[in-house]
């Protein structure tokens, strides 16, 4: 019997995932021609031009369906409210981040994530932690600590971040639905908002569009298919993957933002920092382990 890694869909589902995770990465150099633009302003036009994109490939592909079904469940919609907020919140934070100088610290954000996600596992779903879990996430606590003791201050970013895309996560457990429908209900839940804020922001003079370069003007027009085309290829590309090789790639999006702020960026990445970034590096070493040793072993028994 043949495992699932060696399915023919295997390779697609590498080259899908690993794309989305590089396009994820090379963010930073997205957002950061629009750094004259205030971050709640880009965040408007990408949760616009979002669902304005979404709502194209839902109408080519003839998928509505869902939609009705979504919107006569007031549970559900409440969830997607919710996470919609926080997802919103994240992007606000990361794009603000990136055009105010720390892309570092954001990609730290994206590191210390999936560690966040297990520690959440085990508070809200009371999802058991195997003692190197356990280890993975007191090694992290520990770099997180160094670096608030070094640097005098919280890594709020990074913390921001970490723990908003977790809990989003989390609330996505709670109201599943597919990836498409998903970041389309959440951005026909936040458009009104938004759209109402950029009108607001034009009555007032203060409006970027149309006053910016045209350049700009592209980048903002472009955040929404920025935003929906990686997830649709992590989309495509999980469903053929274990979790456990999911999980090994996604560190290619926050080790892309952290080369592109220190190498291209020049921002600061001294030897304290450098010991907190080690001890949540170790710890992200014996977290992947984990789960390379589950897949191991459920390929051996699949061979058997």
């Amino acid at each position: 019997m043949s495992s699932p890694t060696s399915a023919p869909g295997h390779g697609r589902g590498v080259l899908f995932t690993v794309a989305a995770f590089i396009c994820w990465g090379l963010f930073p150099l997205y957002w950061k021609p629009l750094h004259d633009v205030p971050a709640l302003q880009i965040l408007c036009h990408r949760i616009v031009w979002s669902a304005l994109f979404v709502a194209l490939i839902l109408l080519a592909r003839r998928q509505w369906a869902w939609l009705g079904t979504a919107l006569r469940e007031p549970r559900k919609l409440a969830i997607f409210g919710l996470s919609s907020a926080l997802l919103s919140l994240n992007w606000l934070i990361y794009i603000w981040a990136v055009n105010a100088g720390h892309v570092v610290e954001a990609s730290l954000g994206y590191f210390i994530n999936p560690l966040v996600n297990v520690l959440l596992g085990r508070l809200f779903l009371s999802e058991r932690l195997s003692r190197p879990q356990s280890l993975a996430v007191a090694l992290a606590g520990a770099g997180v600590a160094w670096l608030t003791l070094s640097a005098g201050a919280l890594p709020w970013i990074a913390l921001s971040l970490a723990a908003t895309f977790g809990a989003y996560g989390l609330l996505r457990k709670k109201a599943p639905l597919a990836s498409l429908e998903g970041l389309a209900l959440e951005t026909f839940l936040m458009a009104p908002l938004a759209l109402a804020a950029l009108l607001w922001f034009e009555w007032q003079g203060q409006g970027a569009f149309g006053r910016v370069a045209a350049s700009q003007n592209i980048l903002l027009i472009g955040a929404g298919v920025v935003t929906a085309v990686p997830l649709l290829m992590f989309a495509a590309g999980a469903r053929r993957l274990k979790l456990a090789t999911v999980g090994l790639i996604q560190y290619i999006g926050p080790t892309l933002q952290l080369a592109i702020g220190v190498l291209l960026y020049n921002e600061a990445f001294g030897s304290d920092r450098a010991i907190g970034f080690a001890l949540i590096w170790c710890a992200l070493i014996l977290y992947s382990a984990v789960g390379l040793r589950q897949l191991w072993q459920e390929r051996r028994a699949l061979a058997a």
